[in-house]
């Protein structure tokens, strides 16, 4: 907690404390108050009580430990890629997948000051979707933890050559001037989370509604063990919409990959399609089957 800028701090420990009081409505995200993350829960469940963790790291841990009932962590985004780490962590965190949200991403560019800037600060996800805007102004970007942190520490060092890039809420939270609205370089940024909590929903419980299942798998490293793991899926007409590779030890011969498809376990293609994958796997992981739902237009 005590990583926040001072200007995030308060904030902080009150939304902490309305979180330990009830964890049961307590959904954990990474950042300080103002973050995507942090907008992502509201959506998500707005009767929540959000949670702020340092790390993502620090939100799953909130859910192992009691603290709080979910977490809400960003996987990947339309323009820039894939999250970072989070496909080691998930799988190593030992809690299921119960639910997925889309969130339309708009970055606004705030400081203490008019500029010029030679800096400006945000998570590498915002900095990486903003990157034509900074390179356009001659702005330097600066990696830091969070979006809403980055305003923070904005506001806490009062440099007027430094800016921040993060939600507008944060310029409010944190006493800071919006310079610019809409600072991504495209207008459909989306990022798609993953809600997570101890235990994985019963695929009966979702009563035929649309579904999506995520694992990871290990091939065997053998030639074309890839191809015959997935052909289960074409033969029984299960679309997979994610599929990506990782590499797991120091050996770069033991690739584990990440997928999602749609459907769920008990239909019969789809637990065909898994036995098939199953065969021609080292290690098959299930990270859990959940409602889908679709980015808003």
């Amino acid at each position: 907690m005590h990583s926040y800028p001072a200007p995030a701090l308060a904030r902080v420990q009150e939304m902490a404390a309305a979180a330990a009081a009830d964890p049961a409505r307590a959904i954990s995200f990474q950042g300080a108050p103002g973050a995507n993350s942090h907008r992502a829960a509201m959506e998500y469940a707005p009767d929540c009580l959000p949670l702020p963790c340092f790390s993502f790291e620090d939100a799953l841990e909130a859910v192992k430990d009691g603290r709080a009932a979910r977490a809400i962590i960003p996987i990947e985004n339309s323009q820039h890629g894939r999250v970072a780490d989070i496909h080691f962590l998930l799988p190593e965190s030992g809690l299921s997948i119960v639910g997925e949200h889309f969130l339309s991403i708009h970055h606004a560019l705030m400081a203490k000051g008019d500029g010029p800037f030679t800096a400006a600060y945000s998570h590498p996800q915002a900095l990486g979707q903003s990157r034509f805007f900074l390179r356009e102004r001659g702005i330097v970007p600066m990696a830091y933890a969070d979006t809403a942190g980055a305003a923070a520490f904005v506001a806490e060092m009062d440099d007027p050559q430094a800016c921040a890039i993060a939600p507008r809420i944060a310029a409010e939270l944190y006493g800071l001037k919006v310079i610019a609205d809409n600072v991504e370089d495209a207008a459909d940024n989306t990022t798609r989370f993953v809600v997570l909590a101890q235990q994985p929903l019963d695929p009966a419980t979702l009563n035929g509604g649309p579904a999506m299942t995520t694992f990871v798998f290990e091939v065997k490293n053998i030639p074309a063990a890839l191809f015959k793991a997935l052909g289960g899926f074409a033969t029984n007409g299960v679309n997979m919409t994610k599929l990506e590779s990782y590499q797991k030890g120091a050996s770069f011969a033991a690739t584990t990959f990440y997928a999602d498809i749609v459907g769920a376990p008990g239909d019969p293609a789809v637990d065909r399609a898994l036995e098939e994958l199953a065969f021609h796997c080292k290690e098959l992981r299930m990270l859990g089957t959940y409602p889908q739902e679709l980015p808003r237009g």
